[in-house]
């Protein structure tokens, strides 16, 4: 089975994580400081959080960013589901604005329309690898007082008007998962514009410790002494994943660039073919292509994805309406919400897209499609 995405390890990731093993630190040492520095270097110089996994970087970003009872929060249902629910988890109310149908991106003209003075964060998620409509939705969010958040856990390495992912949104989450654009085995990371949004995501993650004697409230200790003073959680990335997110980064530009020209193959083949519709790329977007989502008209979508992985082609679909999910829909959330959404998900089908893809396995997929919808 071809797998449509798997990680990329060379023998300098492996000398990296065996290096951590010959040393002192597994966690909370220099490794993860050092891959924190090299993240914030790629995201245009802000303070940069690690932490174990995409879906706990949302958290902490949440969190950091105030976010709890009576706030809503105004995000895509096409994605995974953790965008919504790291929000829903603290006690917001989740809005759902519909997405352009061309890109799968949310649209800023539906975020408009869900604004209201409970708004407190817009986000946007960079479907696919493409950067969201970050100029069109902070004057919203400053609108009203709230904050933009960008889902880049498919966008990392990638830019949209010559500005890096990390420097798009107030705050950036990001995905470090074996199939994303690099990886640390597990792992993720929040970008912080405010340094004091940053410093509130340090300390969730950190189990909330404190340990600036300057803001001790407690203050006849010894030098051993650090406090709590608003709950956190154990989200903190070992060295050992820190090591390896660091010699990925050397290759991040040969990971983009191989996306790069394998998208653009898929795109070759495709045009024209009656029965696909080929991604949509948005202007001034410079896309770190994390998936192929390929639209297959005409009500065919199920029969394809069957006979494609019966063909050991390992496609997958990306995602269900965020809402169908049992979850949100007991909350009340009903079918026909976003129907561009909905339209999106019923039609599409993403390709193996990953950097070790040979052009033969991108002919076999190609060759395969092709012959099943024609």
């Amino acid at each position: 089975m071809l797998p449509y995405g798997r990680q990329s390890i060379s023998e300098d990731d492996i000398a990296a994580v065996t290096a951590v093993l010959r040393g002192d630190w597994l966690t909370t040492g220099p490794a993860v400081t050092a891959f924190e520095q090299a993240v914030s270097e790629l995201a245009g110089g802000h303070r940069a959080v690690s932490c174990t996994s995409g879906t706990a970087a949302l958290h902490i970003a949440y969190a950091a960013l105030g976010v709890g009872t009576g706030d809503e929060v105004i995000t895509t249902p096409m994605t995974f589901v953790a965008t919504a629910s790291c929000a829903a988890m603290l006690g917001a109310q989740i809005v759902f604005a519909d997405i352009d149908y061309d890109t799968g991106l949310i649209d800023p003209s539906a975020v408009e329309a869900s604004l209201s003075e409970r708004s407190r964060v817009i986000a946007a998620v960079d479907y696919a690898g493409q950067s969201a409509d970050y100029a069109a939705l902070q004057p919203l969010a400053d609108r009203v007082g709230a904050h933009t958040l960008a889902d880049a856990a498919h966008s990392v390495g990638g830019s949209a008007g010559g500005r890096p992912v990390g420097d798009l949104a107030d705050v950036t989450t990001m995905s470090f998962f074996p199939t994303k654009n690099l990886t640390t085995g597990e792992g993720g990371a929040v970008v912080c514009k405010d340094p004091a949004v940053a410093q509130r995501a340090h300390e969730f993650h950190f189990i909330g410790l404190v340990r600036d004697p300057s803001r001790f409230e407690l203050t006849d200790e010894g030098p051993w002494h650090q406090e709590v003073h608003e709950y956190g959680v154990n989200y903190r990335l070992t060295d050992l994943g820190a090591a390896l997110g660091i010699s990925q980064l050397a290759r991040l530009a040969e990971f983009k660039r191989r996306r790069t020209e394998i998208t653009a193959r898929y795109n070759k083949a495709f045009a024209g073919i009656d029965g696909l519709h080929t991604p949509v790329q948005r202007d001034g977007v410079d896309p770190m292509w994390h998936l192929y989502p390929i639209r297959v008209l005409g009500g065919r979508r199920r029969e394809v994805f069957e006979r494609m992985r019966a063909a050991g082609i390992g496609v997958q679909v990306n995602y269900i309406p965020v809402y169908w999910h049992p979850v949100f829909a007991r909350q009340g959330y009903k079918r026909g919400l976003c129907p561009n959404a909905e339209r999106y998900y019923a039609e599409e089908l993403s390709l193996p897209l990953f950097p070790a893809l040979t052009d033969g396995d991108v002919d076999r997929v190609i060759e395969t499609l092709v012959e099943l919808v024609g």
